[in-house]
């Protein structure tokens, strides 16, 4: 993979179209899910594997995604990619079971998976250093404009037409990019490594990743007492020891856990871990509050958060900017603090707290995390060296997947563990039965947040010690770059 002086637009616009439709994708089906139950006749928990399984689909393949990348071209990748991901969306729109409707989600799933590397591989690649900021800025926009956009579409379409609509409105949008990576995308890479692949560490990662993912997610539902949880995540924990320590022995891991030496990557990686299970305090604990509390209807559920997750999209490009002027560090204290006070703000909730004053503290809170999450991410992989951009890319996508998972169990354990102690204190107080559950819920709800604006806290203090990292292009990349002028010429 090589770093060039003038980016390859044409390739990248393609590559933006198809990131676009997969994350979109990734929150699409949450609001149908009721719909579906009702259709197929399937319990919540039965239902609930739409999700789950895409989750843990993703946490299988994007730790593999560094290999994949350095194995293939991006135009090999890509085509597969979006042609699992069509093929997955044609099967789930004309599912006749709940069967075929899971199988043709997992199918997404693989594809998506490989294009959140694939596009951050491809715009380190594409774009020199003091002009990255700005690149992986308009990266930002479509991480989070994409999946805003998809529950408030859901939410219109599923109350007025069929839930199986949702994947027809996404197939066409999935076939233009497919048909201009077949006739128009080039290949960016010309030197793909001939690497194999450890097949026991990419049994290990499934495990690892997997059984984590899986287990935290599921803790919400069934409870932590339950086995199925306590099980999957002590399997997920001591097979990522086992992964870890075998990529250290490894001549050609599948992750190279080594750059973990690279003070700011490592400090980069933490930070987007403890703001990624902050972030979920909002995106989980939110929707409760405004449908079940305040009784908002889902599209308006949407609406709500729909402005915030605007600003953070137009706030990427130019957070991109002042990135590449000023450094990751003069963005991430600023955004961190406004994320901290919002988060606090949330923990004091009421009953009749107004919908308008819930969505300007939320976008708030937007516009604070879009100053951090991209330069703080490309100030840690710009640490690395060349050869070490998808085992970046793939460790931090990851980890997000992982940290998010873990977050919103924890949250969702805090709140329903005050809810209930709540409840009883209520109780005897005298309280009239009617009030009890929405007051018990506003409680555990406020004190999630509250827990949250410590784990937000955490955050702005490891900002602290964010540097601009200066790292030297070695012979060998340089090499690279000349090698990579002269095909273009040629």
């Amino acid at each position: 993979m090589t770093e060039q002086k003038k980016p390859p637009y044409g390739i990248i616009a393609i590559l933006f179209t198809g990131a676009f439709v997969a994350i979109f994708n990734q929150t699409l089906l949450n609001i149908a899910l009721p719909e579906i139950m009702a259709d197929f006749g399937i319990k919540a928990a039965t239902a609930q594997w739409l999700v789950t399984g895409y989750m843990l689909v993703n946490g299988i393949l994007i730790p593999a995604s560094a290999f994949f990348i350095q194995r293939f071209s991006n135009r090999s990748i890509f085509i597969v990619a979006m042609s699992l991901f069509s093929l997955g969306t044609l099967i789930a729109g004309l599912a006749p079971t709940f069967a075929f409707l899971l199988a043709g989600r997992l199918l997404q799933a693989s594809g998506a998976a490989l294009m959140m590397p694939l596009l951050m591989n491809v715009m380190l690649a594409a774009f020199p250093v003091e002009k990255r900021g700005t690149a992986m800025g308009y990266f930002g926009l479509v991480m989070v404009v994409a999946p805003a956009i998809g529950p408030t579409l859901s939410g219109f379409i599923v109350q007025n037409y069929d839930w199986r609509v949702l994947f027809f409105i996404v197939l066409p949008v999935a076939l233009i990019p497919l048909l201009l990576g077949i006739f128009k995308l080039k290949n960016l890479t010309f030197q793909n490594r001939e690497i194999s692949l450890d097949k026991f560490s990419l049994v290990l990662s499934s495990l690892g990743f997997g059984g984590i993912l899986y287990g935290f997610s599921s803790a919400g539902t069934l409870g932590w007492s339950n086995p199925v949880v306590y099980i999957t995540i002590a399997v997920g924990l001591i097979s990522l020891v086992l992964f870890v320590l075998r990529q250290l022995k490894l001549d050609e891991p599948l992750l190279e856990m080594r750059i973990y030496k690279y003070p700011m990557f490592a400090l980069s990686s933490v930070i987007s871990i403890v703001l990624s299970m902050s972030m979920f305090s909002a995106m989980i604990l939110m929707p409760i509050y405004i449908q079940t509390i305040k009784g908002i209807s889902p599209i308006n559920s949407g609406l709500l958060m729909l402005p915030g997750a605007l600003i953070m999209g137009m706030m990427s490009p130019i957070t991109g900017r002042l990135f590449d002027k000023w450094g990751a560090k003069v963005l991430a204290i600023p955004g961190l603090a406004l994320v901290v006070i919002t988060t606090f703000l949330f923990s004091q909730l009421t009953l009749d707290t107004s919908y308008w004053q819930i969505m300007i503290i939320y976008s708030i809170r937007m516009l604070g995390i879009s100053l951090v999450m991209m330069p703080v991410m490309t100030n840690g992989l710009n640490t690395l060296p060349m050869k070490a951009y998808p085992h970046g890319t793939a460790i931090n996508n990851t980890l997000q997947q992982v940290s998010g998972a873990i977050g919103s169990a924890f949250l969702i354990t805090l709140m329903n563990t005050r809810t209930e102690s709540a409840a009883a204190d209520l109780l005897e107080s005298g309280t009239a039965p009617e009030n009890i559950v929405n007051m018990a819920m506003l409680e555990g709800i406020n004190f999630s947040f509250f827990i949250s604006t410590f784990i937000a806290l955490t955050a702005l203090l490891l900002a602290l010690f964010i540097k601009k990292p200066e790292r030297p292009v070695t012979e060998q990349e340089k090499e690279m770059v000349y090698t990579r002028k002269e095909a273009t010429e040629s």
